[in-house]
């Protein structure tokens, strides 16, 4: 549509000079942020929202469509402080504008974001986040300590789930305050004199639901930090189940309320029979398995088995023991007949070799005084002589010798 001409007067219908004034507003002011009051809030039965938003000197009309609104993390009411963000949408049957609004946030809170944000990646960074940090819950806990407000709504209700569920719990409460800039200081030191004391087996943190503001002392740094460093058992639950602080990612385990932080750490008696119950159905299937096994294993070991089993392993043994003894039997043999006949022999030779069997054939043994005489050098004329025959012996007297020096002929 062409616009209208400042020198030639134009004539429009209503319908142009609308359809002129949308297309101008729509297309200027989109993706819009503004922050103010909330006015005239009608929520719709098919889930949109209608209001006003409003400051000192002016006001205008806002709506949110069932998906944006379905996503908002708070309650939104009359008086709330808001930043929303959308675009300008003019609505020709009633020639008025308004705002369609995308996202709603409390004002305020995206600054209180980043800074969680920010905080919170640095956190993870040192590691207070770790999933190996995280300590398992005792199944049926005799001391429960609760850190916060002693006259809030959390208290009460952790209490009745107490009482209902496990009535002989012993609980501690160590009062701190949950709002406010003193409250993180005294979670924190309500967390350590816990922990140094020794004075349950969990410790439950947490206050009932708030703005992020509110919530912000669970979020706080020495909070955080004590969280992570307690060795009792720690579980935080902090406001409702949509709200968080940064207590949550640092603690052993996270509740969504109170009431259900009481629940994690109480077991009731019907459940506890169940666990027994079912804990003895394992023991005992387990038993039954093992000890058929065992059976099963014994049955490997009775006496025809294990006979069998010996006379398997000896029967090869016996076999080489056999043959060995055979074998070291013929060798002895062998070798005695050797020896037996290197024996006979020797014997003969002995027996060739002996002086008498010599003297039988004619020779003598001759002996001047102690000393046999082989050289006829040896003794002189008118020598005494003994002679050593086969048979007795004989006493000379030399009067001739021989001195020949090849020996005398026999």
């Amino acid at each position: 549509m062409s616009s209208f001409n400042s020198t030639v007067p134009t004539v429009f219908s209503v319908s142009q000079i609308t359809s002129l004034i949308k297309e101008t507003l729509e297309a200027g002011f989109g993706n819009l942020s503004i922050e103010g009051e909330i006015s005239n809030y009608r929520p719709a039965s098919s889930g949109h929202v209608y209001f006003s938003l409003k400051d000192t000197d002016a006001m205008i009309s806002c709506v949110m469509f069932r998906g944006s609104a379905a996503k908002l993390s708070f309650l939104p009411g009359d008086g709330k402080l808001v930043r929303i963000r959308g675009d300008l949408s003019v609505y020709p049957k009633r020639g008025n504008y308004q705002i369609i609004v995308t996202t709603m946030s409390l004002a305020g809170e995206g600054a209180i974001l980043q800074m969680l944000e920010e905080r919170k990646r640095r956190f993870a960074a040192e590691g207070l986040f770790e999933q190996d940090l995280k300590k398992p819950l005792p199944l049926n806990p005799e001391r429960i300590a609760v850190v916060t407000s002693p006259t809030g709504a959390a208290i009460r209700d952790i209490l009745q789930v107490l009482r209902r569920r496990h009535s002989g719990v012993s609980v501690l409460i160590l009062p701190a305050a949950v709002q406010g800039e003193a409250a993180g200081e005294q979670i924190a030191r309500q967390i350590k004199i816990a922990n140094l004391h020794k004075l349950a087996d969990v410790l439950i943190i947490g206050r009932g639901g708030g703005s992020l503001e509110d919530l912000l002392p669970f979020s706080d740094e020495q909070v955080v930090r004590a969280v992570a460093e307690s060795q009792i058992p720690l579980i935080s639950s902090v406001g409702h189940e949509i709200d968080w602080a940064l207590s949550d990612f640092a603690a052993d385990l996270r509740a969504p309320t109170p009431s259900a932080a009481a629940e994690l750490v109480s077991a009731s008696r019907d459940e506890l029979k169940t666990r027994t119950n079912s804990a003895m159905r394992y023991l005992t299937a387990g038993m039954q398995s093992r000890i058929s096994g065992i059976h099963g294993l014994l049955e490997r070991f009775s006496p025809q088995v294990m006979e069998r089993t010996l006379r398997q392993k000896l029967q090869p043994l016996l076999l080489r023991l056999d043959d060995g003894k055979e074998d070291l039997t013929r060798s002895l043999e062998n070798r005695l007949r050797t020896h037996n006949h290197r024996l006979e022999l020797a014997r003969e030779r002995l027996a060739n070799g002996s002086p008498q069997q010599i003297m039988s054939r004619g020779y003598a043994l001759v002996k001047s005084g102690d000393k046999l005489v082989s050289d006829s050098s040896h003794v002189h004329k008118d020598s005494i002589l003994d002679i050593t025959l086969y048979r007795g012996k004989l006493t000379a007297r030399v009067e001739t010798k021989n001195e020949e020096t090849d020996g005398a002929e026999i």
